[in-house]
């Protein structure tokens, strides 16, 4: 009767990262994957460590680059009852905790900063190659795309329609936001709790730099897109929007308060550049207009 192998587990936590329809993915050791197949980022977790720091430091040796970490996972279990690892064979179980992670949009390229460890190379890949079996990856790999969910986000915001004589007060969105480029009307995100009058002139504030008298709801507006949000994560977005009525004092001179955020200017527009399409505005800007014709 053979001799029974000696038992050895491990666990690890992985990261998926996918942003425009491309996955992060690092290479294996030709000592550890002899056909050097692409692997998902992460590794092994040190004795007492949470698995969401592991991966943070796992990334950061093997890409170079400073990940967020989701709050739920999943977890994979692989047996190998007789594997060669440490010198000798075993009988092996990888238990694998797999995290949903994002990087900035601005995030450098990629880069393996960890010497003579298990990683060669740190690249971005089309899913698709993965999906078509271009690219050879482990068997992780296409188990964690089978379950992949883009991050379901639903968002209530609140925005201003402010007139004044022929113009429209509107703000440019940045390279940071969705849509950049494009005119939209003040307003944002609602905090947790937050009135959504009050979250209106807040972010009235913020976005222009004046004070603004909040007035009538004047429709309800929504839209459903999948995108990259401002922190690399791709989501699958579902915006509610309030829209307001709101007047600012006549002498007011509107200027982008908030540095760094997602509007990078602001301006009074006039309705015939909206009319004619010069000026590139969101569908939330002609929605409101429609529900207080004049």
């Amino acid at each position: 009767m053979p001799k029974a192998l000696p038992k050895l587990q491990r666990v690890a936590a992985y990261a998926l990262i996918i942003r425009d329809e491309k996955i992060l993915l690092t290479r294996l050791a030709s000592r550890i994957s002899a056909d050097g197949k692409w692997h998902l980022p992460g590794g092994g977790l040190d004795h007492g460590e949470n698995p969401r720091d592991a991966l943070v430091r796992e990334i950061r040796e093997e890409t170079g680059l400073d990940a967020e970490v989701g709050d739920s996972a999943h977890v994979y279990s692989a047996h190998l009852p007789s594997m060669w690892r440490q010198g000798k064979r075993w009988d092996y179980q990888a238990l694998r905790i797999v995290y949903d992670a994002w990087v900035p949009p601005d995030a450098p390229a990629p880069r393996v900063e960890e010497v003579d460890g298990s990683t060669v190379a740190a690249a971005w890949h089309p899913v698709a190659d993965v999906l078509t079996g271009v690219l050879p990856v482990t068997d992780i790999v296409t188990e964690a795309l089978a379950d992949h969910r883009s991050f379901r986000m639903q968002r209530i915001g609140v925005y201003a329609l402010i007139r004044r004589d022929d113009a429209v007060l509107l703000t440019r969105i940045s390279e940071r936001g969705f849509h950049s480029g494009s005119w939209t009307l003040p307003g944002g995100g609602l905090d947790h709790g937050e009135s959504p009058r009050q979250g209106l002139a807040r972010e009235v504030r913020e976005e222009c730099g004046v004070a603004c008298e909040v007035g009538d709801l004047l429709d309800v507006h929504d839209l459903h897109f999948g995108g990259v949000a401002p922190s690399g994560r791709f989501e699958d977005f579902h915006g509610v929007h309030l829209l307001f009525r709101a007047a600012v004092a006549a002498e007011a001179e509107p200027r982008v308060a908030e540095v760094g955020g997602t509007t990078d200017a602001v301006a009074w527009v006039p309705l015939v550049e909206i009319d004619d399409g010069e000026r590139p505005v969101l569908d939330v800007v002609r929605a409101a207009l429609a529900a207080d014709p004049r």
